[in-house]
């Protein structure tokens, strides 16, 4: 995760994590990617079932509720576990998480046990009842995906209407109280969208959006051919500095970030050498703090049957169950060579990520993306950007 709005806009110094004691326990939401501990935000994909068909679903969700899925009670063990293994975050994600009717009670259990709960969804099925009683939850954040606007999200999602009954749920959570945002994946055939989705940022006041960059994974690998080129990509993240200042220096802010591309955070830097050299150090900084790609460390997944990946994207490597072992125990164990080496990733990466300037500040970006394309863990991202000279 690269905040935008926290680097570029200069929201964030570097002494408002060192503030804290950079502990994940006890930064606010807006600064745990600067924590030091790195102690697992953890996505459980607590369902295979959704109400959409979306072409990218990393999920492979389904119209069907899994056999295997873990129980009420299977889930707030997990929480337990979670909480106790000082795990700031739980992610409630799908398929669709509010087609369970138990999300609610397991969201208020994860912040009885004092973890931070959020949602990520669809929002289709956010009705102003359903606001208030996330609201009531003391639910931190609901993330809302958004691929454009009405005719190219609707065809994104595969079912008419998705688009309105997505800015439905959108108003009933600003209604109710909830901070909400968007969550919006680039790829060719919607890179073309993102000024309309900033207008209409300022239009519904929305507070937050997060631009994710296209993972191959579940049935978002099919679109490796859809990603944007290198140079396209380079305009997408200068179009988003940009659009996201306009509104910072309008008086009207909002909290922007860019997902699964760390080569923005270099990118990043760099303009702003060549901009604000004295801001530059600072971000500097908080990149080093933030450290890159968490895969297998600051970031983990559940899925639906109990099974925990690297992320949610590594649906096809398992470390094993919370039906057997707990998280915490599976999360730590020195016999598994892959974990230990994604939490180290930086020592085994090859080719240029091996000699890369930035790779203390990249940490290798995305191996799920670099074997999707190459079959090799440890071979470079194809989806970084940088140049040769940039990186030498």
């Amino acid at each position: 995760m690269i905040g935008i709005s926290k680097l570029y806009c200069g929201t964030v110094e570097p002494s408002d994590a060192l503030r804290y004691g950079r502990h994940s326990k006890s930064l606010p939401s807006h600064l745990l990617q600067f924590s030091s501990d790195k102690k697992p935000v953890v996505v459980w994909n607590m369902t295979q079932r959704c109400n959409l068909r979306c072409v990218h679903c990393y999920a492979h969700a389904t119209e069907h509720t899994a056999a295997d899925e873990l129980t009420t009670e299977e889930g707030k063990a997990l929480i337990d576990d979670l909480a106790a293994f000082g795990s700031p975050v739980i992610l409630f994600s799908g398929g669709e998480p509010l087609i369970r009717p138990d999300l609610p009670e397991l969201a208020a259990y994860a912040v009885e046990k004092g973890m931070r709960a959020v949602i990520s969804t669809n929002g289709t099925l956010i009705t102003a009842q359903t606001a208030r009683t996330l609201k009531a939850i003391g639910l931190s954040y609901v993330g809302i995906s958004l691929d454009g606007m009405e005719p190219v999200h609707d065809r994104f999602r595969g079912v008419p209407g998705a688009y309105r009954k997505a800015l439905e749920g959108i108003r009933n959570c600003r209604q109710a109280g909830i901070k909400v945002g968007l969550r919006f994946t680039i790829n060719r055939h919607n890179a073309a969208e993102i000024p309309a989705v900033f207008d209409l940022l300022e239009e519904m006041d929305i507070p937050r959006a997060c631009f994710y960059h296209l993972v191959y994974a579940g049935r978002g690998s099919r679109m490796v051919e859809e990603d944007c080129t290198h140079e396209e990509t380079r305009r997408i993240v200068d179009l988003i500095m940009d659009r996201t200042k306009r509104l910072h220096d309008a008086g009207k802010p909002k909290e922007i970030l860019t997902v699964d591309n760390h080569a923005d955070g270099p990118y990043v830097y760099l303009r702003l050498l060549r901009e604000n050299p004295e801001r530059a150090q600072e971000v500097l900084s908080l990149l080093q703090m933030n450290e890159g790609n968490n895969s297998g460390r600051g970031i983990g997944c559940v899925s639906w049957n109990g099974e925990v990946h690297a992320d949610q994207f590594w649906r096809h490597h398992s470390f094993g169950n919370v039906r057997k072992r707990p998280f915490s125990q599976i999360w730590t164990d020195p016999n598994d060579e892959l974990l230990m080496r994604l939490k180290d990733k930086k020592r085994h990466v090859t080719g240029r990520c091996a000699t890369c300037r930035w790779l203390d500040i990249c940490g290798g970006n995305f191996r799920v993306r670099a074997e999707a394309v190459t079959g090799d863990v440890w071979a470079p991202d194809p989806a970084c950007y940088l140049t040769d000279d940039e990186i030498r």
